[in-house]
């Protein structure tokens, strides 16, 4: 249980972190308005540090499910979504977390579980 709940602690904190390095090196506000190759650049980075959020989730869990996969992104769009309800401005970040980062965390689950 303890390795589960670390699993999900640290996948969240990828997931976090790279988001926050993404924004702050690029000066970027991510509840602004940005470019397209910006968004598109948020897109695929996202992308990649979910997988991998997932990925390192699944492998510090230790388990053969996805269950706890489905716990991250569930803790991602869930965050996401709060976020999009208080903030005010543009929330092309929160739509990405939402729709596409949260179930991209549980591919990267799958993905180590397939490869086992």
């Amino acid at each position: 249980m303890i390795k589960q709940i670390l699993g999900v602690v640290v996948g969240y904190a990828i997931f976090v972190v790279s988001s926050i390095l993404l924004f702050r090196i690029s000066g970027v506000k991510p509840h602004s308005d940005a470019s397209w190759i910006f968004m598109i650049l948020t897109f695929v980075y996202g992308t990649v540090f979910s997988c991998i959020s997932g990925f390192v989730c699944q492998l510090i869990s230790k388990t053969k499910s996805l269950k706890i996969n489905y716990i991250l992104s569930f803790i991602m769009a869930g965050f996401a979504t709060f976020s999009l309800l208080k903030s005010d401005g543009s929330s092309w970040t929160q739509l990405l977390a939402i729709f596409v980062f949260a179930p991209v965390s549980v591919l990267g689950g799958y993905i180590l579980i397939k490869n086992k």
